[in-house]
């Protein structure tokens, strides 16, 4: 009974107490000037202007049209690489046939998706398996992959290449 008495005391206790009061912060004055957004850079808001990476970089020719667009990071120490390319995705999937002497794999067909894997993929170091893959974009007549270089030429991509390089130290 003694301590039914004194939780009812203590929460007397706090009921008595006055509260606090809340501080907010002020207001802003309406004439502090308003921050300025840092200037887009040369291929837009979204891609950062870098520079193509080297074919020793990336370890695989790009198509000879083919446009270096951004790269990516991929986690766990990879990157990946987007080209837009004018040519269709039946030819850059014969040229890579012809070029790394294999069959590579139709992952869609509409639209049409290939891979072409050039290095052995480890789970429990990689984010993607090393590969080229094209990806056709001038399905329903939608006019292709837009460039993100505002007035550049062509102002649409009917093909993509994405290539994830094989890792430093890894095996092909």
């Amino acid at each position: 009974m003694s301590s039914l008495l004194g939780v009812v005391f203590v929460i007397a206790a706090l009921g008595a107490q006055s509260p606090k009061p809340v501080t907010r912060p002020a207001p802003p004055r309406p004439d502090a000037p308003l921050p300025t957004p840092a200037p887009a850079t040369t291929l837009g808001a979204l891609f950062p202007d870098e520079a193509p990476p080297s074919q020793q970089t990336i370890g695989v020719t790009v198509y000879p049209s083919a446009q270096f667009l951004t790269s990516y990071d991929a986690g766990r120490g990879q990157r990946y690489y987007l080209y837009g390319a004018s040519a269709s995705a039946g030819e850059l999937v014969a040229y890579y046939r012809t070029l790394l002497k294999q069959r590579g794999t139709a992952i869609f067909d509409n639209p049409q998706v290939y891979i072409f894997e050039i290095g052995k993929y480890d789970e429990n170091t990689m984010s993607f398996p090393p590969s080229v893959t094209i990806k056709d974009y001038s399905l329903d007549g939608n006019g292709g992959y837009l460039n993100p270089r505002p007035g550049a030429t062509p102002e649409r991509f009917s093909t993509i290449i994405q290539i994830v390089p094989v890792l430093p130290g890894a095996s092909r």
